[in-house]
């Protein structure tokens, strides 16, 4: 290769690239249409025995709920077995409780162009959630700030892979544990146009959440519209304690949807065996969701799931592993038995750097989250070191495979275009498609392009420095965030949502635990 042709191939390359490096916002769907069906992997009497055996714990062993004697009244009042804090539930209660909880509901963005339904055939990507620690390739592994958290949010705003805001993308440690809450909504709210959760962390920081979501919509379009959600977990084995169940009925009190998540790994909270660690999370879910109801019949509650597994050599949780994948159908199959929208795996890795292992763990359970049927895939991207770690070169390359699976999901369209007859009429026998009309007409739109691979042949990578994938998510997510535009938000809400945060603030000491 000549120095010119060097020299043209580089600025060819170089065009290429800063041409996909802008965010292709426009024409982004707010959410996906899934156009392909989820995978069933069970038949009905595996799902029967699952679902028995579900019973059989919530009747024989039963739940704890703990610190919240509204809750346990609630189930007095509905007719479960209550001992102290342990309630028990004849078998088909906790379903038919479940029949005013609704199949699909909206929840409303600030630009209503990006509001998204969750349930049914839909489909809605948000990040990772709920790391201490933040990493990039320059400064490595650290405690996340406030602006490690702001700048997640601009980069999530920036993707048109990605369709939520999320929650608490990292946690912002250099602000007081309980008033942290405050800046995050804020953050959501000021940098992005799309939904977001609030806090879950205590009942006090759901309702200043709730409070704030109020402030943005209106009061009359709040109590009346979901406008935010709220992630709660799960204590498990077989625990709702009275922190997550409090904020839970606060946000279902509200109208405002809940995503109820047990956080199984098995060996630890849970068996070893994927069957029975399935059961167990149908029996934890479905208790917290039957609660929401009882609380508010008709309030909108996702039906989570977070299966995971472990090393039994060390005991370390592991991640993006097949067990827990294919444990996530069999879920998805179930959730739709119970007609209830639902959160299921996501990009989960416990790679310590955004590396072969990092893609090989974070697509398995990506597959996973995608044809089990998931509405609402949180970690979708950023995910690292076990969820210890958001990095921002992960979170570049996992919203380029979010970008993969809209294509994917979109499935495969049949109709005279895409069948393409006359086509073979012009090129006929032994000829190339490169420049016959049906090409010229469908190349831009034909296949999906990623942002970040490298499709050159080696001797042009070579010539290019030889950069990994790790290496062009740093330029990119630096670009990004340089290039980033915030959505306008009106100066009189924004004048009231900070004067809510100072006036909160103001009222309690900074605690740091």
């Amino acid at each position: 290769m000549t120095v010119v042709e060097t020299t043209r191939a580089r600025s060819g390359r170089a065009a290429r690239r800063a041409e996909r490096a802008v965010p292709r916002s426009v024409g982004a769907a707010p959410y996906i249409v899934r156009g392909i069906p989820p995978y069933d992997v069970l038949g009905e009497e595996s799902l029967l025995r699952i679902e028995q055996a579900a019973d059989r714990i919530l009747a024989e062993t039963g739940i704890d709920f703990r610190d919240d004697d509204e809750a346990i009244a609630l189930w007095k009042k509905a007719g479960a077995q209550v001992d102290g804090i342990r309630v028990r539930f004849e078998p088909g209660m906790l379903r038919e409780i479940l029949k005013t909880a609704p199949a699909e509901f909206t929840q409303y963005a600030r630009n209503p162009a990006n509001s998204v339904r969750v349930g049914g055939k839909n489909v809605i990507f948000a990040p990772a959630y709920g790391s201490p620690f933040v990493m990039d390739l320059d400064k490595g592994r650290r405690f996340g700030t406030i602006a490690d958290f702001i700048n997640f949010v601009k980069l999530g705003q920036s993707s048109p892979w990605l369709h939520h805001s999320g929650g608490t993308i990292c946690e912002p440690t250099d602000i007081a544990v309980n008033k942290r809450h405050l800046d995050m909504v804020y953050a959501h709210i000021k940098y992005s146009d799309r939904g977001f959760l609030g806090s879950v962390t205590s009942p006090e920081r759901a309702e200043e959440s709730i409070e704030m979501a109020r402030i943005l919509f209106g009061h009359g379009f709040a109590d009346q519209n979901c406008v935010i959600m709220g992630n709660f977990n799960v204590n498990s084995p077989l625990v709702w304690d009275g922190t997550m169940t409090k904020g839970m009925r606060a946000y279902a009190k509200a109208g405002q949807a809940v995503v109820l998540v047990p956080f199984i790994l098995g060996g630890a909270m849970g068996p070893v065996t994927t069957a029975g660690g399935i059961a167990q999370s149908l029996a934890e879910t479905m208790a917290g969701c039957a609660l929401i109801q009882l609380e508010r019949p008709g309030a909108p509650v996702v039906f989570g799931n977070f299966l995971s597994s472990m090393s039994l050599r060390s005991g370390s949780p592991t991640f993006g592993t097949p067990e827990p994948a294919i444990g996530s159908m069999v879920i998805g199959q179930l959730a739709r038995r119970l007609n209830l929208p639902l959160r299921c795996s996501g990009n989960f890795t416990n790679s310590k750097l955004p590396d072969a292992q990092a893609m090989m763990e974070g697509t398995m359970s990506m597959l996973a989250a995608v044809q089990c049927g998931a509405n609402y895939i949180l970690h979708s991207a950023g995910f690292l070191d076990g969820l210890l770690s958001m990095s921002y070169e992960k979170f570049v390359l996992d919203t380029d495979l979010c970008g993969a699976m809209h294509a994917y999901l979109k499935g495969v369209e049949v109709d005279d275009n895409a069948l393409a007859v006359e086509a073979f009429a012009e090129v006929g026998p032994g000829n190339h498609f490169f420049g016959c009309q049906h090409t010229l007409a469908n190349y831009e739109t034909a296949f999906w392009d990623s942002d970040l691979s490298d499709n050159e042949p080696y001797e042009k990578w070579q010539a290019a420095g030889e950069e990994d994938s790790a290496s062009r998510a740093n330029r990119l997510w630096k670009k990004r965030l340089a290039e980033y535009q915030a959505p306008p938000l009106d100066p009189g809400l924004d004048e009231a949502l900070l004067a809510y945060m100072e006036q909160r603030k103001a009222a309690v000491a900074d605690q740091w635990y």
